[in-house]
């Protein structure tokens, strides 16, 4: 298994089977620590860019390895390979690369078929359903004014309302135009299909830790209603490349334990 040697980080490699062949490409994935390197040091913290990187390259297949970095010792090597650049970045083959959306693409494009497998969704409203999710519980749980709490958690509603409706609708190719029957409810299991996409790479970390903080420091359930999305956080918690790349339920409370506003007049 290929391992990085570095003395201000831990290297993990994944996945266990890619890394027993060899491999034209070569990645290291760098997360910060502590708190994205969860807080004992070896375990995943709490950042949804990172564990969105983290499951479109085990899902890829391709050989990597995890390097989480304690920014606060400030190594010099960190600083000699991607100067002024905070993590999450990637070096792929040696080359840097940052910005999550431009390494994502950068991802697909080089790590394709026939060797890798495609992860672009195939339906473009899959790629944009539950968009506004974490921007409406950001602003939720920095809320400290108790007047306006019950307008933000309507807002954070309503955006999961609309993440539920899309989960529940048949996808085009669902649809059997030749069939008498009319197909109301999906029976997928992620937002294109029965198999992640990157859309879902970026939705399932966001979508975690709203239902991890919410409760946590607001009492807040996702309500059992929205059916569509609990069926999907479910076959998620399900899937190594999901559960294996998720921090821990106290690692993402402990992240946001300064984030999370109290509620005082």
């Amino acid at each position: 298994m290929l391992c990085l040697q570095d003395q201000t980080s831990v290297s993990v490699s994944f996945p266990a089977v890619a890394a027993l062949v060899s491999a034209a490409e070569f990645v290291v994935l760098y997360c910060e620590h502590p708190i994205v390197a969860g807080t004992d040091g070896e375990s995943i913290g709490n950042c949804p860019f990172s564990q969105r990187l983290f499951m479109i390259l085990w899902l890829k297949g391709v050989v990597f390895n995890v390097t989480t970095v304690d920014l606060k010792r400030k190594p010099a090597d960190l600083q000699n390979l991607a100067p002024g650049t905070h993590p999450p970045f990637i070096t792929f083959n040696g080359e840097v690369k940052t910005d999550v959306n431009k390494i994502e693409e950068f991802l697909e494009d080089v790590l394709c078929p026939p060797k890798y497998i495609k992860l672009g969704a195939r339906h473009p409203e899959s790629n944009t359903a539950g968009m506004d999710i974490f921007a409406k519980f950001s602003a939720y749980i920095k809320n400290s004014k108790p007047d306006a709490n019950e307008g933000l958690e309507r807002g954070l509603l309503k955006t999961l309302q609309k993440l539920d409706e899309y989960l529940r609708s048949p996808l085009p190719d669902e649809i059997d135009h030749n069939s008498i029957e009319d197909v109301k409810v999906s029976t997928r299991k992620f937002l294109d299909g029965d198999e992640m996409t990157l859309a879902d790479c970026n939705l399932l970390p966001k979508l975690h830790i709203v239902k991890v903080v919410a409760k946590k420091y607001r009492g807040f359930d996702i309500p059992k209603e929205m059916t569509s999305i609990w069926k999907y956080l479910n076959v998620a918690y399900t899937r190594e490349e999901f559960t294996n790349t998720c921090p821990s339920d106290k690692e993402i409370e402990i992240a946001y334990a300064d984030v999370a506003k109290r509620l005082v007049k």
